[in-house]
């Protein structure tokens, strides 16, 4: 057995928010919406239609959108995990 996490599933819930599941049983949201909503590297994918085109790579190391092997935009699957637990403990400290 490996420490290293994988992307069991995910999926676009609106433009810029992915729910995401790990292969150790961690679930959770993450909203993209601040970070790609600058830089031209994320045009591609400001487009609601273009961002519901994710894809979780085979291996589970990351979500990307493009064709595998020549994606457009990609995130990692470690940095989703900790986007994932940060953005849920502000949650929860919000409440």
């Amino acid at each position: 057995m490996t420490d290293t996490l994988h992307i069991r599933a995910a999926e676009p819930v609106i433009h810029g928010v992915l729910k995401l599941a790990w292969d150790d049983g961690y679930e959770g949201i993450v909203d993209l919406r601040g970070v790609i909503a600058d830089g031209e590297i994320f045009e591609p994918i400001r487009d609601p239609e273009a961002f519901r085109q994710m894809r979780v790579e085979r291996h589970g190391h990351s979500v990307y959108w493009g064709e595998e092997g020549n994606e457009i935009v990609d995130f990692g699957c470690d940095r989703l995990c900790e986007m994932a637990e940060e953005q849920a403990a502000l949650l929860a400290r919000a409440s």
